[in-house]
């Protein structure tokens, strides 16, 4: 979608960190902004900016895994609005990890982490983009999964699985929705400020009743903490964890590209590449069958991958 003016965006997750940062975002692009959230308060706070600058924009009280909610709050974008284009699944937990033989870990934090971080995308797509398809305007969806569903974070078994779930969801819809000229991308992001912390123990609270465990620095098998950084001075965190407005102005730009893919630091290639090659280095050495690839093209082959084309460097 080159042309968003006029266009509305529901963002769910989107009354702070990357979700506001993405609404912000897509309002100087003249879009109509719809902040989906579960905490009116931050709805309340996220909606001055774009009243104070003359965006138009609502908020929606959303809890993504509330799925009668759900279609009520897309009414009311609706209502509000007329037409929904782009939906941004960017509702999203973290908490404390399983470490299977480590101890015990609440099943509960378990199902929790699936509704939201999982089936919570889910919910978005299955009520949003039969309301895309029916207007026949197009639109595009987006997704935040993160560069732990790419390079995985040991010690994250729910975080790592669960993003790299969504990215092979939005890469299963953009073979889908391409007949109906709906873009489908993953954001991928690096490190960037957001309150994940915060509004994940809000979420955890009510939903669980209890606060969420706290985070534990990995320890070696003598049960030793790891050494202390080296001396000398520290680097400018400032230029290592981005600000979420640039993480908004990197997905608009992913949107008009019609990216597959939108990543944000280029520090993590390498560890994608050897992710790449070590999967490559694990088909077997031997001939293929020409039978095989008449029978099962669409099992051997994709030709959604061929749309990402190389993405420039980012001109702040």
């Amino acid at each position: 979608m080159e042309n968003l003016q006029g266009k509305t965006a529901f963002i769910t997750g989107g009354a702070s960190g990357l979700g506001l940062g993405i609404a912000k975002a897509c309002a100087k692009e003249g879009m109509n902004i719809v902040i989906a959230d579960f905490r009116q308060n931050a709805i309340d706070e996220a909606l001055k900016f774009f009243n104070e600058n003359g965006y138009p924009a609502i908020g929606v009280q959303l809890d993504v895994t509330d799925r009668e909610g759900y279609v009520k709050a897309a009414d009311a974008a609706e209502a509000a609005f007329g037409k929904l284009h782009i939906l941004v699944n960017n509702a999203g937990i973290g908490i404390g990890e399983p470490r299977p033989g480590v101890g015990k870990f609440d099943y509960k934090d378990i199902d929790l982490a699936i509704e939201v971080n999982y089936k919570g995308v889910l919910n978005g797509i299955m009520t949003i983009v039969p309301r895309i398809v029916k207007h026949g305007e197009g639109g595009h969806l987006v997704t935040t999964a993160s560069m732990a569903g790419l390079v995985p974070v040991p010690g994250f078994i729910l975080y790592n699985s669960l993003k790299n779930a969504v990215i092979s969801v939005m890469e299963t819809l953009a073979c889908d929705l391409k007949q109906y000229n709906i873009g489908s991308s993953v954001f991928c992001p690096g490190p960037f400020s957001t309150n994940l912390g915060l509004s994940s123990g809000e979420l955890r609270a009510k939903h669980l009743g209890i606060e969420p465990p706290k985070f534990e620095m990995p320890r070696n098998k003598e049960g030793a903490a790891p050494p202390p950084p080296p001396p000398g001075p520290m680097p400018d965190f400032s230029k290592i964890i981005r600000n979420p407005d640039e993480a908004g102005e990197r997905v608009v730009r992913g949107i008009k590209r019609n990216d597959l893919y939108i990543l944000t630091h280029s520090e993590f290639k390498a560890g994608w590449d050897a992710r790449a090659a070590a999967i490559s280095k694990a088909f077997p050495d031997e001939p293929v069958n020409p039978d095989f690839i008449k029978v099962f093209p669409m099992l051997a082959y994709n030709p959604i991958f061929e749309i990402q084309t190389q993405v420039p460097a980012f001109e702040k």
